[in-house]
């Protein structure tokens, strides 16, 4: 009976983390509707361009919004685009800093798509003198000695880390003890947090491996 309840509640998880996922989608379908000047849409359009079900974008749409839909218009376009942007967190901006001024750093602090997410990355820190004190978009990139009083002063509760994997670890670290809460994390290695930290590592070498993999696959038909 145990295991059976630990299964549906695993389950129930990862619906919720499907669900998640799928709301940035809809969100930019959505968008793109309402610059072509769309005011209504239907769950079946959304679904084929989505590629999803009908009935489950309804029921992913329940959980957020209490845009019901009309008979023969559907869902609200500007009332859904709402909803889901306060869903995900989108309608407040949230700051944001970046350790490792490299490549990756550089071109995220120079992204000016992540406000469109509700991020604002707002400053850099790393080791190299010589990137410290220079700035890219404006945004200054500082010492990883002030990393902790910037984060405290200016109440920032997410990190991001594009560091090599083997500063990763100390770097995931010194953002917990500085008080970030949640770390999206670049560095290809598997880093430890205490439990009431939030990590989410995107391993872009897999990912392009994938890719790879099935351009691989598709040319080999």
């Amino acid at each position: 009976m145990k295991n059976k309840q630990m299964e549906v509640r695993e389950e129930q998880r990862e619906i919720s983390k499907a669900t998640i996922a799928r709301m940035p989608l809809y969100l930019h379908f959505l968008q793109e509707e309402s610059s072509k000047g769309a005011q209504y849409i239907s769950s079946t359009v959304i679904a084929q361009n989505i590629s999803v079900s009908s009935v489950l974008v309804r029921k992913d749409l329940a959980l957020v919004s209490s845009e019901a839909g009309r008979p023969r218009l559907g869902f609200g376009i500007n009332r859904l685009i709402v909803d889901i942007e306060k869903f995900l967190g989108y309608d407040n901006l949230s700051d944001a800093i970046i350790v490792g001024a490299g490549g990756l750093g550089r071109a995220f602090l120079g992204y000016e798509g992540f406000k469109n997410n509700g991020l604002n990355v707002v400053a850099a820190f790393d080791i190299s003198e010589k990137l410290i004190g220079t700035t890219v978009a404006d945004k200054v990139i500082l010492p990883i000695s002030e990393l902790e009083p910037f984060v405290q002063e200016h109440k920032i509760r997410i990190g991001i880390i594009t560091v090599p994997k083997v500063a990763a670890q100390d770097v995931l670290n010194k953002m917990v003890g500085a008080g970030i809460k949640a770390i999206w994390n670049f560095a290809p290695a598997p880093l430890r947090v205490p439990k009431d930290i939030v990590l989410k590592t995107e391993d872009l070498a897999a990912s392009l491996a994938m890719l790879a993999g099935k351009l691989y696959r598709m040319s080999d038909q």
